[in-house]
């Protein structure tokens, strides 16, 4: 069972908290879980595009990775930097400048008529994601009263949520009327920075608070793990990311592919059963925060990821109905992961929140871009029925939970 201790330290992420933070904040919570669902309602109009971007842009699958790519690892590389940063100067206003890059994107998507000026404009909505996670990431904590599993829950859900409802914005008001429609989701981004003010307020009290309580009492809890051993365990739940963002991607970029080649559906009807997929992964998150509370993080992990392999090996081989059936059922027990595995990791390093929460975001969004850019060319080259086949054993990686060292479950 993985212990904990004080330490002294000069920090402002102390053990003491004040009276309003020991109680879960749902206000706070429910409103940076709104401002996530508009960041990735934002975000994926990316690959919801891709029908009409590949038609009118007459771009090959590699290409179209490609652009996954250059948005995610834009999301990527700045998130720890940023964390690493903001762990040590938190800084309210970065929620809204993260938003606002989100926002410049949307605009020159809307309008970009050639193929680098959609790799610019996905860019900076990637930049924008990058700035916007970690902070929000640290405000779920703050707002958390100490149920770190079920806020970061409420958080990720509405990210999950904005995934979700993003492509079928798309197929009913961008396929019909054209890519420049692109920009009304600028009045998404708008109202989120208006949101993400009124939340850098509150965060900012919370700092000053913070500041003071650490003058009087410069402790911090931090695992008694060796340093080794966390380290080792922060590489395994990468790892474990690696293969739910790999097979995410998949599904994320290609599914609508893989429908409309295997079933010869309409591109509105695969979108529709896309959000079906994103729907799953959104009720799924918000079950797996509380259970990764009640029963342990590592439990969740077990069931999230290896729990998905029988469904994901029989998905490639069957019909429309039942695709789409293991499809939604893939997307409630993997949706469980990201959150079950950044709270684990938070525990591992509870003093560096920003720095875990950067590292994590970046990382599920870099392996999702690659993966992406890589199946891409691999369907070039072969088929898009066989990345699923090959994609469909990436969750039995999950056997290496086994190697996490156990925590005790905390029930509030």
């Amino acid at each position: 069972m993985m212990k904990q201790t004080l330490i002294p330290m000069n920090n402002t992420l102390t053990k003491t908290a004040s009276p309003a933070t020991k109680q879960i904040v749902y206000q706070i919570l429910f409103a940076i879980s709104f401002t996530h669902f508009l960041n990735d309602l934002i975000q994926s109009t990316i690959p919801s595009l891709y029908p009409i971007l590949k038609g009118e842009f007459k771009l090959t699958f590699a290409q179209i990775g490609v652009i996954t790519l250059v948005f995610q690892l834009t999301a990527s590389i700045l998130q720890p930097f940023v964390g690493i940063y903001t762990d040590k100067k938190p800084n309210p206003k970065s929620l809204a400048i993260g938003m606002t890059l989100s926002l410049i994107g949307l605009v020159c998507l809307a309008f970009a008529n050639h193929y680098y000026l959609i790799l610019i404009s996905v860019s900076f909505i990637g930049m924008g994601s990058s700035v916007f996670h970690p902070e929000a990431s640290r405000v779920a904590q703050l707002a958390s009263g100490g149920q770190k599993g079920l806020a970061q829950s409420i958080f990720q859900v509405g990210g999950n949520a904005g995934s979700a409802v993003g492509p079928l914005l798309v197929a009913l008001i961008i396929l019909p009327l054209g890519q420049n429609y692109v920009s009304l989701f600028a009045i998404a981004a708008f109202i989120g920075i208006l949101v993400l003010l009124r939340i850098g307020k509150w965060y900012g009290e919370k700092i000053a608070a913070r500041k003071t309580i650490a003058k009087d009492n410069s402790s911090v809890i931090v695992s008694e793990l060796p340093r080794k051993k966390v380290i080792f365990s922060i590489v395994v739940l990468l790892a474990l990311v690696f293969s739910k963002y790999i097979y995410l991607a998949s599904m994320t970029n290609y599914f609508t592919f893989f429908l409309i080649d295997k079933f010869h559906i309409s591109v509105k009807e695969s979108q529709l059963y896309l959000f079906m997929f994103l729907g799953a992964v959104a009720i799924g998150t918000v079950l797996g925060g509380g259970l990764g509370d009640r029963y342990g993080r590592k439990k969740i992990i077990w069931v999230s990821i290896l729990g998905a392999a029988p469904f994901t090996l029989f998905l490639p081989y069957l019909s429309l109905f039942w695709t789409i059936a293991f499809a939604v059922i893939i997307g409630l027990i993997i949706a469980s992961a990201f959150t079950a595995i950044l709270v684990y990791a938070t525990d591992l390093m509870p003093d560096k929140i920003g720095l875990v929460a950067g590292l994590f975001f970046g990382f599920s969004f870099g392996m999702g871009g690659i993966g992406s850019a890589v199946l891409g060319a691999l369907a070039d080259s072969t088929s898009i029925a066989y990345i699923f086949k090959i994609c469909a054993f990436l969750p039995l990686i999950g056997i290496i939970t086994s190697l996490l060292p156990n925590q005790k479950p905390r029930v509030k």
